[in-house]
């Protein structure tokens, strides 16, 4: 079997009332919905246990991440192999698959391919919960709230009383697989270095094909994983609704139990998939710079002087290769390790005034990441046209002004900019 993945990672839904046909689950679903929802919880509830990561690397050795937008292996596979998982990736899923019963796409490559297979996508997905006291609380199955099904009375509806709501964009995959090998330490580092005003914050959270170990996230909008294996999972499950050893329970349909229409046995994939889909990140190449000009040189300057590089940090050192990452899981290959490069992110999360209020798990160790957002990663920038975490943005300049919280002093020194220093900026930014 083969299957799709996105990077928009999800819970569920609730479904207002819907007609319901004579071959439908009854409404009450809240077994079914207690169920998942313990499974999941379990599964993320990490042991606190974050491993440094830090390997030691003979100094001046690290040299620079291969980065093209193509379909040519980075060296964690060989071309044969690369070439195999990305048919995998691109791969479309049925309902004898397990597709479903809702879901948002039917392939990896739907959500996420520009300028090839693995890149970001204008495709969105749609999220709602409500607060009550002050406490964030899910849709009923969890806030994705999915956009098709196989079946018209799984279709999940957005109740009234859901009044946060938002979308979150597709982002790229694309050199992904060095952003998995950066160490844990590094990250911490980076955090560490950053003023107390805009210092972010470095999510701990489950590595699940690591028994639940500990780790800084990196991956999504709200850093909420840091593997490519259980991101993989994630998103076959709640982007495509298929199980697998390490998710195998099924989603709801708002909350209702979804056996009347699910006929496939679970786990739907026995994880193969999941682990090919990983394994084809980890071979992706980074996505390269455009053209470096004298104006884009010194936007790069002004960029930096007003604040922006403090979060969208230029270039980042993987850990050494023979590094064990990932729980233990995983050690760092030679293609992976040592290498310099380029994301314009710290992967950390802040509060920039943009929070979508939908915390990672409506639990108190993730409340406060309410309101937070990775720091977008801004290489491939060149290839969108829609920007920020909902893709509600439409022009370079208004996504720089949206950014307020530890970001306000940044945007009012860009304002404070002459017409010239501001076309200097964005001429880099462009160039991403």
């Amino acid at each position: 079997m083969t299957t799709r993945c996105t990077l928009a990672v999800a819970t569920l839904s609730f479904v207002a009332t819907v007609a319901i046909s004579s071959i439908a689950p009854p409404l009450n679903g809240q077994g079914a919905t207690d169920a998942r929802d313990n499974d999941r919880r379990a599964k993320f509830t990490h042991n606190n246990n974050v491993l440094p990561e830090a390997g030691s690397a003979r100094p001046g050795s690290a040299v620079e991440a291969l980065a093209a937008f193509d379909t040519q292996t980075n060296g964690f596979t060989d071309q044969p192999t690369f070439d195999a998982d990305r048919t995998v990736f691109e791969d479309v899923e049925g309902i004898s698959d397990g597709l479903g019963p809702t879901y948002n796409a039917q392939s990896c490559r739907e959500c996420h391919q520009n300028i090839v297979t693995g890149g970001a996508s204008q495709v969105t997905v749609q999220r709602a919960g409500h607060l009550t006291d002050g406490k964030f609380f899910d849709s009923q199955g969890g806030s994705l709230i999915h956009s098709r099904a196989i079946h018209p009375d799984a279709t999940e509806l957005v109740a009234p009383g859901e009044n946060i709501r938002t979308f979150r964009i597709s982002p790229s995959t694309l050199g992904d697989g060095y952003v998995e090998a950066i160490a844990n330490h590094t990250l911490a580092e980076l955090r560490d270095h950053q003023p107390a005003s805009v210092r972010g914050t470095a999510v701990i959270v489950s590595v699940l094909e690591a028994n639940s170990q500990a780790r800084i996230g990196r991956f999504g909008w709200k850093s909420q994983h840091a593997s490519l294996e259980s991101f993989a999972a994630d998103a076959y499950l709640n982007e495509m609704g298929i199980t697998t050893p390490l998710l195998p329970i099924e989603n709801t349909a708002g909350g209702r139990d979804v056996s009347a229409w699910d006929k496939v046995a679970d786990p739907e994939d026995d994880g193969d998939d999941v682990e090919r889909f990983a394994n084809f990140m980890r071979a992706t190449k980074a996505p390269p710079r455009g053209a470096i000009t004298a104006d884009v040189r010194a936007g790069e300057q002004v960029f930096n002087a007003v604040g922006c590089g403090v979060c969208h940090v230029a270039s980042i050192t993987t850990a050494p290769a023979g590094t064990p990452i990932n729980g233990g899981v995983l050690t760092v290959p030679a293609a992976l390790g040592n290498k310099i490069i380029h994301p314009y992110s710290d992967f950390l999360l802040h509060d920039i005034g943009t929070g979508d209020g939908i915390p990672i798990q409506p639990t108190q160790e993730y409340a406060e990441t309410a309101n937070k957002i990775r720091t977008a990663p801004l290489w491939g920038l060149r290839s969108r046209n829609r920007l920020m975490h909902d893709g509600l943005s439409f022009t370079r300049e208004e996504a720089i002004l949206r950014h307020a919280g530890q970001a306000t002093q940044a945007t009012s020194l860009y304002q404070a900019l002459s017409a010239a220093q501001k076309a200097q900026l964005l001429a880099f930014v462009n160039s991403l």
